[in-house]
C-alpha cells in the first residue's frame, strides 16, 4: 500500500472516530435534556428524619399526597429517624442528584446540629441543593394550671422569686424546645432547671402531671391539652399570633420583646441537582403548599404555609445556622 493510501486510511479512521464521539456526545446531551424535561417520570422518595406520627411526618404525608396528584407520579414518604435527623441527611446527601430523592427537613434541627455535633457525616450547606421552605411552625409556651402565672410577665416574676426552683421539660438535650427555653431564660434573666425527656409526648405529659412547671411544646399536643383546660397557654414563639390559636398572644407582646423561636421545614435535594429540575421542584412545591387542601391541614397542625425562591431559602439556611449555633453555645448543650 502506498504512503498516500496509508495517510488517507488513517485520516478516514480519525474522522470516523471523531464523528462517533460527536454523535455519542450529542446523544448524551439530548438524553440528559430529555430526562430533565420529562421529569418526573417515576416515583419520588420524600425522606423524613423523624418517626411516624410527629409533625414532620404528618406534614410530609400531606405534602406527598397533594404533590402526587399534582405531578401524576407517586411521592412516597420514607421515615429515617435517628441521630437528630443525621441518618436521613446522610442518606439524601449520598443519593443521586436526579430529583427523585428529596429531604423534608426540619430546618431548625438542621441548623442546630451544626453547633451541637462536632463532626457530621455531611456538610449542612455544601452537600445539598435548597429547593424551598414549606412551613413555619410555632412553639407554644404552656404551664400547669396550678402554677400561679397567668401570663409571661407573671411567669418571669415567679421564676425570679423562686430562683432556680422552677423546672422545665424538653424533648431532649439540644432539641428545639430545649434551646427555645434556654433562649427565653437568657432574654428574661431567669433560672430554671432543665429536665430532658425522650420525646415531645413524655415532655408534655410531665407538665400535665405537674412534675415540671412549663414546656415549650409543638402546637398539636399543646392545643389539644389547652383546649381541654389541662394546660394553660402563655404565648406562642412566633413574631405574630397564629390562626390556630388567635387568642394566645406572642411571647414578645406578652412580656418579652424581641423573642422569636420558630420551627422551619424545607425541602433539600442532593448537591449537583440540575437547575431545571430544581426550578421545577420549587414551582411544584409552591403550588402544593398554596393549595386550599393544604391550607386546612396546616391550620389543623398550627403551621403556616410558607414558600420562597431557592436563593432566599439558601440565605435562610445560613441565617438559621448562625442563630442556632449561638443558641447551642448559650445552652451549653452537647452530644459528643
Amino acid at each position: 500500500m502506498s504512503k498516500h493510501h496509508k495517510r488517507f486510511g488513517a485520516r478516514r479512521t480519525a474522522l470516523k472516530f471523531a464523528s462517533t464521539l460527536i454523535v455519542t456526545s450529542f446523544i448524551g446531551i439530548a438524553g440528559g435534556a430529555h430526562a430533565q424535561s420529562d421529569f418526573p417520570n417515576k416515583p419520588i422518595r420524600l425522606v423524613v428524619g423523624f418517626t411516624a406520627g410527629g409533625i414532620s411526618d404528618v406534614l410530609g404525608r400531606a405534602l406527598a399526597a397533594k404533590l402526587s396528584n399534582q405531578i401524576g407520579q407517586q411521592v412516597v414518604v420514607d421515615n429515617k429517624p435517628g441521630a437528630g435527623t443525621q441518618i436521613a441527611g446522610e442518606f439524601v446527601a449520598k443519593s443521586a442528584p436526579d430529583g427523585y430523592t428529596l429531604w423534608l427537613q426540619d430546618m431548625t434541627t438542621h441548623a442546630i446540629n451544626v453547633g451541637l455535633y462536632k463532626k457530621q457525616p455531611y456538610d449542612a450547606v455544601k452537600d445539598f441543593t435548597p429547593i424551598t421552605l414549606v412551613a413555619s411552625t410555632p412553639l407554644m409556651l404552656v404551664v400547669h394550671p396550678s402554677l400561679p402565672a397567668n401570663n409571661v410577665k407573671e411567669l418571669i416574676s415567679l421564676a425570679k422569686e423562686k430562683k432556680g426552683q422552677l423546672a422545665y421539660a424538653s424533648s431532649g438535650n439540644g432539641t428545639v424546645p430545649h434551646l427555645a427555653t434556654e433562649t427565653f431564660k437568657n432574654m428574661a434573666g431567669i433560672e430554671a432547671i432543665h429536665v430532658p425527656y425522650k420525646g415531645s409526648s413524655p415532655a408534655t405529659q410531665a407538665v400535665l402531671a405537674g412534675d415540671v412547671a412549663l414546656n415549650f411544646s409543638t402546637m398539636p399536643p399543646a392545643l389539644t391539652q389547652v383546649r381541654g383546660g389541662k394546660l394553660r397557654a402563655l404565648g406562642v414563639s412566633t413574631a405574630k399570633r397564629v390562626a390556630a390559636a388567635p387568642e394566645v398572644p406572642t411571647i414578645a407582646e406578652a412580656g418579652l420583646p424581641g423573642f422569636e423561636f420558630v420551627l422551619y421545614s424545607g425541602i433539600l435535594a442532593p448537591k449537583g441537582l440540575p437547575p431545571a429540575i430544581a426550578a421545577k421542584l420549587n414551582s411544584e412545591f409552591a403550588k402544593t403548599v398554596a393549595s386550599a387542601e393544604m391550607q386546612q391541614i396546616y391550620g389543623n397542625i398550627g403551621a403556616e404555609q410558607l414558600t420562597d425562591t431557592q436563593a432566599e431559602f439558601s440565605a435562610h439556611i445560613n441565617r438559621e445556622i448562625t442563630k442556632m449555633v449561638q443558641a447551642v453555645k448559650l445552652s451549653g448543650a452537647t452530644v459528643d
